[in-house]
């Protein structure tokens, strides 16, 4: 298959290769840490704490097919494609594994994308939305930037990443919406009197503006 980003992956990644310094690669790796497996286990594992605690089953099951789903399958496109990294080694980097798509990425991706989904229509402030919108989206960006400039992954390995996880992200809440639409389960936060809310329309109410976009 034809990469149309190739003389760009190789052009960039070779710059940044060429002029890593210890002092950019330690920053490099903490912007990269938001991504990493273990950074997503912990939030996981406390986002699971909080669905159980408040017996909010779809979205317990929506958040579990949703993150780890979706990396389980990065994995398996990772050695179907089996495309090396950009440097194996270097002064500062060493890397193993397989670089398409960028895991840290989708991972990022993947769960930041997922909490927006439950959180925004808790936001009654188009100010509060956008902002959020707007975080998630710069981290996802600044963890994938960070990939590049480690030498970890290529453009195209990153690019390919957000797209992917976008589309894990709407193929899940297409999928498991009758299941969400079947349950009612309470709201943490964000529950007027008079009209109370549940996680379904709420979940709901996201995903069906996020379709209109």
């Amino acid at each position: 298959m034809v990469n149309p980003l190739a003389g760009a992956d190789h052009q960039i990644a070779g710059w940044f290769h060429v002029h890593l310094s210890q002092a950019f690669v330690n920053l490099m790796r903490v912007f990269s840490e938001p991504g990493s497996a273990q950074w997503i286990g912990v939030v996981l594992f406390l986002a699971v704490i909080f669905f159980v605690w408040k017996r909010a089953w779809p979205a317990l099951v929506t958040i579990v097919v949703a993150v780890p789903g979706g990396m389980l399958l990065n994995e398996v496109l990772k050695l179907a494609v089996h495309r090396h990294r950009p440097f194996l080694d270097g002064w500062f980097v060493d890397w193993s594994g397989y670089s398409f798509a960028s895991g840290h990425t989708i991972g990022a991706t993947l769960l930041y994308g997922q909490l927006l989904l439950f959180l925004l229509p808790l936001m009654k402030s188009k100010r509060w939305q956008r902002l959020s919108i707007l975080s998630a989206a710069m981290l996802v960006m600044l963890v994938g930037f960070s990939r590049i400039a480690l030498g970890a992954h290529y453009l195209s390995d990153v690019i390919a990443a957000i797209f992917l996880g976008v589309l894990w992200l709407v193929i899940c809440a297409l999928l498991l919406r009758p299941m969400r639409r079947s349950v009612v389960v309470p709201v943490a936060v964000g529950v007027e009197e008079q009209r109370p809310a549940t996680a379904v329309t709420v979940f709901d109410r996201t995903v069906e503006s996020a379709l209109k976009l």
